[in-house]
C-alpha cells in the first residue's frame, strides 16, 4: 500500500508540474503577470508557499491537479473556485487579455506540448538505454478460445505451428511487429501464412477493446526448455536440468510451455512423471508437484502445482544508436496517443464500455504496480499517463486547455472576443462535465475494488 501511494504521488507531482511549468514559462515568455503557480487547486496552504519575485509559489489543499494563475481583466466565478483569489495590482499591458492571440494559444497549448515532450524524452531515453526488445518468433502458439470472441473470432482459424509472414502486407521481424500491426492498423486486417492461407479480421479503427482481444488472443510459440531450476524444489530433486526439453508430463505429450501450465495447474500436490530430452537421451523423473496460491485473471486466488522452472525466452535487447533511439522513442510517443485517441473515440461511439474508464484509484494501482517492476516499467508507465494527460486536455471542453483553445480560435477568426458571459456559461458548464466525469470514474475504481 505504501508503494502504490508513493509512486501515486510521483507520477500526479511529476505530470502536473510538468504540465503547468510549459503554462507558467510560456506566460513568462509571453510578458504575463503571474500571480501564483501552484500543485494543487484552490488556496495555498500557507507553510508550503513562498514568494520569488512578483510569483507565489505553493501547494494548495485540494489535491486533484494544479494551476498557473495569470492576471486577467476578468476573474469567473469558476477560476476563484478553483485558484483562489489574488489581489496584486498588474499593469494593465501585462494581464492575459492584452497579449496577441498567438502569444496565448502559445500560452494555453503549452501544458500539453511539455507532457508531450516529457513523453517522448523518456521513451527516447528508454530506447537509447535499453535498446530494442524484440521476440524473433512469428510462429503461432496458441489462440485463447476465450478471447477469440467477436471481432477476434476469426483467429480460431489459426493454428499452433502456423509461421505468420504478413500482417496487412508487412512483413514482421518480430512477434512485437505483429501485435503492432494487430492494434494499430485500422479497418481490415489480413494475416498471411506460410502455407499459403490467410485470414481476415474486420475491426473499426475505434473499436479498442477488439484490437486488445485480437492481440491478446494470438500467444507466440514457446518451446518448453528448461533455462533455469530453482534450488531446493521439486524439479532440482527430481534431476531436471538447464537445457532439458519437456517432451511429456503424465504420459501426456508436451509441445510448447502452455501444455506444461495446463497440466501443473490441475497437479497441485500430486506425483508426477516428467519425460525429458537431453543429450543423453530421454528421461523419466519422478517428482511430486508443490501447491501454490496464484492470482487467476479476475484478481482471485487459485491454487496450482508448480515444480520450480523456469522456461526460455527467446526474447532479446537490440541495441540502437541515439537517432534510432530518436525515432523509437517519437513512434512510442505517437503510438500512445493514437491509442488514447482511439479510446476516445471508441467512448463517444459507444464502441469502448464507460466501465473502462478509471480514475486516482485505478491510477494509483497501476502506479505500484509498474513501480514494483522496475524503474524502467515505473517510468514508461509515467510516459503514457503524460501523453493521455495531453490528449485529454486537448478535447474541447470549455475548463480545459482544448477548449480555451477553441475560444482564442474563434476570437482570432472573429477578430473580437467571445463575450464574457458566453465564457463563463461554458466554462460552468466544463466544469460540470468534468465533475460527473470524475464522478463516473471514481464509481467504476470502488466497483473494481468491490470485485464488479
Amino acid at each position: 500500500m505504501l508503494i502504490t501511494l508513493l509512486a501515486l504521488a510521483v507520477v500526479l507531482g511529476v505530470l502536473i508540474f510538468v504540465h503547468e511549468a510549459g503554462h507558467f514559462l510560456a506566460a513568462k515568455w509571453a510578458g504575463i503577470y503571474v500571480h501564483r503557480f501552484s500543485l494543487g487547486l484552490g488556496s495555498p496552504i500557507r507553510r508550503l508557499t513562498f514568494r520569488r519575485g512578483e510569483t507565489e509559489y505553493s501547494v494548495s489543499w485540494l489535491p486533484l491537479g494544479g494551476y498557473v494563475k495569470m492576471a486577467s481583466r476578468e476573474e469567473d466565478a469558476t477560476s476563484a473556485l478553483l485558484e483562489g483569489g489574488a489581489a496584486t495590482p498588474v499593469p494593465p499591458d501585462r494581464v492575459f487579455e492584452a497579449k496577441p492571440v498567438w502569444k496565448r494559444i502559445v500560452v494555453i497549448l503549452a501544458g500539453v506540448t511539455m507532457n508531450v515532450l516529457f513523453a517522448w524524452a523518456v521513451y527516447t531515453g528508454l530506447a537509447a538505454k535499453n535498446g530494442r526488445s524484440l521476440d524473433p518468433t512469428t510462429t503461432v502458439g496458441r489462440v485463447l478460445p476465450e478471447v477469440a470472441t467477436g471481432a477476434a473470432a476469426p483467429l480460431a482459424e489459426l493454428r499452433p505451428g502456423d509461421r505468420i509472414t504478413a500482417v496487412n502486407g508487412e512483413v514482421p521481424r518480430s512477434w512485437d511487429d505483429i501485435v503492432e500491426r494487430l492494434i494499430s492498423d485500422g479497418g481490415a486486417l489480413r494475416i498471411d501464412l506460410a502455407d499459403g492461407r490467410h485470414v481476415d479480421l474486420h475491426v473499426h479503427p475505434a473499436a479498442v477493446e477488439d484490437r486488445s482481444r485480437i492481440a491478446t488472443a494470438l500467444l507466440p510459440f514457446r518451446p518448453a526448455v528448461v533455462d533455469s531450476v530453482l534450488a531446493d524444489r521439486p524439479a532440482a530433486q527430481g534431476g531436471v536440468q538447464k537445457g532439458d526439453t519437456l517432451v511429456a508430463i503424465n504420459g501426456r505429450p508436451i509441445a510448447q510451455t502452455y501444455d506444461v501450465f495446463e497440466v501443473m495447474d490441475t497437479s497441485a500436490g500430486h506425483a508426477v512423471t516428467l519425460s525429458v530430452g537431453r543429450a543423453g537421451g530421454r528421461r523419466d523423473l519422478q517428482m511430486r508437484a508443490r501447491a501454490e496460491t496464484v492470482p487467476d485473471t479476475g484478481g482471485k486466488q487459485r491454487t496450482v502445482g508448480r515444480i520450480g522452472v523456469a522456461f526460455h525466452n527467446p526474447e532479446y535487447h537490440e541495441p540502437v544508436g541515439m537517432v534510432e533511439a530518436v525515432r523509437l522513442g517519437t513512434a512510442a510517443t505517437v503510438n500512445s496517443a493514437g491509442l488514447i485517441v482511439r479510446t476516445v473515440q471508441g467512448l463517444l461511439t459507444r464502441r469502448v464500455a464507460t466501465s473502462s474508464i478509471g480514475g486516482p484509484i485505478l491510477i494509483a494501482q497501476q502506479a505500484g504496480e509498474s513501480a514494483r517492476m522496475g524503474p524502467d516499467r515505473f517510468l514508461a508507465f509515467m510516459a503514457f499517463i503524460s501523453v493521455n494527460l495531453a490528449v485529454l486536455n486537448l478535447l474541447p471542453v470549455p475548463v480545459l486547455d482544448g477548449g480555451q483553445f477553441v475560444i482564442l480560435l474563434t476570437e482570432a477568426v472573429t477578430r473580437r472576443p467571445v463575450p464574457v458571459r458566453v465564457r463563463e456559461r461554458l466554462a460552468m458548464v466544463g466544469l460540470v462535465m468534468v465533475v460527473l466525469l470524475m464522478v463516473l470514474a471514481f464509481s467504476n475504481d470502488i466497483r473494481r475494488l468491490l470485485g464488479g
